[in-house]
């Protein structure tokens, strides 16, 4: 049995009396979208920021590729092959697209010019090649969530961490950006994603994880996670799934 690329073991994390995580435990394979869900306030953010090293664990493991990194800072974590988003796009406005871009490319490129051509190669790939040369603070929200993704894309990760990508994309903008993420996933980079996009979700993700209130709930392939009651509560509230079970029986 091939081992999972990433696995989160037991993990807490508490903010003086807010408990934002409790022994949450997750696996992403490797070459595949694992998709982690949820409502506002679950924690999810909390558990990228301890992935990827700006957070450490209270307690639990983080195990990728085999090795414990749980405490390691984002620098080293980089260097692994842990790249991320995050929600919110904060690109160097000062710099141009190409310029934000090579900020990324030279870790695993020290040569200023290797960097600056592989920047190039990366705004290709997410569909941004013509605005290369534009300053970044000329951008839409559209045009800094791709800028975003590329500057993670420049580090050549294994793992690729989404922090809501999709995130004040409108639909036609959304549907631009799914073949791009599958792309990625195409060509071996692992990926897991938040999201609240459930469309996106589904047509994506290969196996989803719901966390809520610090705690995964439910886990399994899209379309059966979309379907289970403790989900449809976790969003909705309490009683929500047998009012929507009354409401499509009294339509059938």
């Amino acid at each position: 049995m091939v081992e999972p690329l990433l696995r989160v073991e037991h993990v807490s994390k508490r903010f003086g009396g807010l408990q934002a995580l409790d022994r949450t435990s997750f696996s992403a394979d490797a070459g595949r979208i694992t998709a982690l869900i949820g409502p506002n306030g679950a924690g999810k953010t909390t558990l990228f920021s301890i992935i990827a090293g700006s957070l450490p664990p209270d307690r639990g493991r983080i195990v990728y590729d085999g090795v414990n990194i749980a405490g390691e800072p984002p620098h080293r974590l980089a260097r692994r092959g842990i790249a991320r988003t995050f929600q919110i796009a904060q690109p160097f406005t000062g710099l141009t697209v190409r310029e934000n871009i090579a900020v990324g490319a030279h870790l695993p490129r020290p040569a200023r010019a290797d960097a600056l051509a592989a920047a190039g190669d990366v705004a290709r790939e997410v569909g941004r090649g013509d605005l290369i040369d534009r300053p970044a603070a000329t951008l839409n929200v559209a045009g800094r969530k791709r800028l975003e993704l590329a500057r993670a894309l420049a580090i050549a990760p294994r793992l690729l961490l989404l922090d809501e990508v999709l995130a004040g994309l409108n639909p036609s903008e959304i549907r631009g950006m799914v073949p791009v993420i599958r792309a990625i996933r195409d060509r071996g980079i692992t990926i897991v994603m938040i999201e609240h996009v459930m469309q996106a979700v589904t047509s994506l993700a290969e196996h989803v994880f719901v966390l809520c209130e610090g705690r995964v709930i439910a886990e399994g392939p899209p379309d059966a996670i979309a379907a289970d009651p403790h989900v449809v509560e976790a969003y909705l509230g309490r009683g929500a799934a047998g009012r929507m079970m009354a409401t499509g029986s009294a339509h059938a």
